[in-house]
């Protein structure tokens, strides 16, 4: 029985040490990513609801929008399929919005078909192999670009990492840190097992 409890105790130890690591990779990760000159921006979908962009969407679209402004990339797309209780695309509240902003359309390159941050990247770079788009600024949450990385790199996109971190929402930006390294070992048993 004390062999069994040693061992219980041992395992929990190796639990929360690995999520104390990945912990410290994300917020490291997030805290010093910054966006090079690239072709694009891909701006990553968070929630809509109704037809009204979350605050996390917003910030990532206004940060989009700051960095084509910029003339750091000469186009901006969009991610983001319908997801439930939505009522249009998050890449189309995007676009919207940007839009009202007096961003150019031809200017707006829109992905909605995709459901998770691997299929906004593999669709966001099919429209980059179309529109022959080499590099992009990858946009998110701060605690989000970690995982956007490792699926960028699986995907073979060249890109740099911009993140946003909304403080008026400081509990949901805890909770989004505090969930990432489950959703990064989600990720990576995904893609191995």
């Amino acid at each position: 029985m004390k062999k069994v409890r040693r061992l219980m105790r041992i395992l929990i130890s190796a639990c929360v040490l690995i999520y104390l690591f990945l912990l410290s990779l994300v917020v490291g990760f997030g805290l010093t990513s910054s966006e090079k000159k690239a072709d694009c921006a891909i701006v990553l979908g968070c929630r809509v609801y109704g037809e009204v962009m979350s605050p996390f969407l917003r910030e990532r679209t206004d940060e989009g929008l700051r960095i084509l402004k910029k003339d750091k990339v000469k186009y901006i797309i969009v991610s983001g399929g319908k997801g439930q209780g939505e009522s249009i695309e998050e890449a189309e509240a995007m676009k919207e919005y940007l839009l009202s902003k007096g961003i150019s359309e031809d200017k707006i390159l829109v992905e909605n078909s995709s459901k998770n941050t691997y299929e906004n990247l593999k669709y966001s770079k099919e429209i980059m192999e179309i529109k022959n788009l080499k590099s992009a600024v990858i946009v998110s949450n701060k605690f989000h670009l970690l995982r956007s990385m490792l699926v960028a790199k699986k995907l073979g996109i060249e890109a740099s990492y911009q993140g946003v971190f909304v403080k008026n929402h400081i509990y949901d930006e805890i909770y989004g840190y505090l969930r990432e390294p489950l959703a990064i070992i989600k990720y990576f048993v995904k893609l191995y097992i």
